[in-house]
This record gives C-alpha cells, structure tokens and sequence, in this order.
C-alpha cells in the first residue's frame, strides 16, 4: 500500500530536476577561477550583459520597423475620442421584452434594461427569432435584423 501525498512527502519525479552548477568552487570543478564568464569585459562584470533587442551596435529590429503610431492612421488601433462602439441587441431579445406594435427606442429599452444608458449607439443584430411586429428605432442595423424585423411585419428606422 502506497502512503497517502501530502506536503510533507511530495517529490519531483525522479530525473525531473538536476543539480544546479556550482559556478566558481575550485579549479577541479571545470568552473573555477572566472566561472565560466571569461576574462574581464562587460559580461563578466556584475550586472553586466547587454539587454534584450541590443544588436552589438547595429541598429536594432525594433528601431528599423515603421511604427503604426495614434488612433487615426488606417492601420493603426482606434483609441480614445476616435474609437466606434455599439451596444449590441438581438432581435430575439427584442421579441421577449416587447409586444406586438410596440415602439423600441433607446429610451425604452434602458427602461426594459435590455441596455444601460441612452449615451451609446445602439445596434440591433439578427440573432434569435422576432415574430411580433415591431417598430424599431436604432442608430444600426445588421443587414440580417432588418430582413427579420420586415418579416415580422415590422418597421426599422435609423435614428
């Protein structure tokens, strides 16, 4: 029978692990003396070792690239005042908290808490299924709401 694990007998499996190098004990060793840094030089100094990206002088990767800098350029991240966002509402979610001739606007769908505040544009999108009619007043549309809100036999309007 094995003994139960517990803190006071956990191993690392045997030939996981091997013994550190014990730099600069003796000449014996094979590490003695400069252990293994060499003679003199900014490598052997304590601290010494040039960072990471540094290329001998030559002028680095990282500075030979063009940078994508700000949020307005094409290819460059939007952030900040020029960042588009939407809240997202499906239809489906529409269907639930709505009845037949309802009018869905921002206002009444922070007043369902289907969304938070009347600051963000809203964008209703196609997922679920809409079989009441609605009419419904967003500032966008996926192409797929508006073929399923018309089906339904009801009206989408962009604010």
């Amino acid at each position: 029978m094995t003994e139960e694990l517990g803190l006071h007998n956990l191993r690392p499996n045997p030939g996981s692990t091997k013994a550190t190098k014990r730099l600069g004990r003796g000449k014996g060793t094979g590490q003695g003396k400069t252990a293994g840094k060499g003679h003199k030089g900014y490598n052997a100094r304590s601290g010494g070792g040039v960072r990471p990206g540094y290329e001998g002088g030559q002028m680095p990767l990282y500075m030979r690239l063009g940078k994508l800098r700000g949020p307005h350029m094409k290819k460059s991240m939007p952030i900040g005042p020029f960042r588009t966002y939407a809240v997202p509402v499906n239809v489906g979610r529409l269907a639930a908290a709505f009845s037949a001739g309802d009018e869905v606007t921002p206002e009444a769908l922070v007043a369902k808490g289907i969304v938070k505040n009347t600051r963000t544009p809203i964008k209703v999108l196609g997922g679920g299924e809409l079989t009441v009619s609605l009419t419904v007043r967003a500032h966008m549309y996926s192409r797929s709401a508006v073929e399923k809100i018309e089906a339904a036999g009801g009206k989408a309007e962009l604010i």
